[in-house]
């Protein structure tokens, strides 16, 4: 079964905000907002919850400081102990203030790559992906934003997104994939 989608273009970002907040105040489904940059408060106005990437960086900084911990003290302890500078080589703990710029840098590295990793994924962002963009514009200079029709009447729906302001409206038949 199809499902129709609403295609309305905006040519300015305030204007797609306000356009966004009445959208919503007359409880029609936001598909996707489409911008050429991010647009501050967007999320919020289209009643998105708030993400969870930050955690998921701590959790991989700790993986991180964790290997770090693990590989200096095999390396530097137990595996092959050297006499740098007549610092003692048979105790972890004694040897920590050297150590602390490598934990540093682990982490950070973990934490950083992991996540791009981690977004890229969660985005379904893969190497060469075909681009979802419903309109060349949007990457330029114009925002689109993508309503469903549902059992709205796609006049009614049509008026309504031209007194926000859209400067363009098309409907779009999409196949549903189920």
């Amino acid at each position: 079964m199809a499902s129709k989608v609403i295609h309305a273009i905006y040519n300015d970002d305030d204007i797609l905000m306000n356009a966004v907040k009445a959208v919503r105040k007359e409880h029609y489904h936001i598909e996707e907002v489409y911008t050429p940059f991010p647009v501050h408060g967007l999320d919020k106005a289209m009643g998105l919850e708030g993400t969870r990437i930050a955690i998921t960086s701590f959790m991989y900084g700790i993986l991180g400081l964790t290997v770090a911990i693990v590989m200096m003290n095999f390396i530097m302890i137990k595996d092959w102990p050297q006499d740098i500078g007549g610092k003692p080589s048979f105790s972890y703990i004694e040897n920590m203030p050297a150590f602390v710029p490598i934990m540093f840098e682990m982490t950070v590295f973990f934490a950083a790559h992991l996540m791009v990793i981690t977004f890229y994924m969660r985005s379904k962002l893969w190497p060469f992906k075909k681009a979802e963009n419903p309109d060349p514009r949007t990457t330029d200079d114009h925002f689109l934003m993508a309503i469903d029709l549902g059992h709205h009447n796609a006049d009614e729906v049509t008026k309504f997104l031209t007194g926000t302001g859209a400067i363009e409206i098309s409907i779009i038949e999409n196949e549903d994939d189920h």
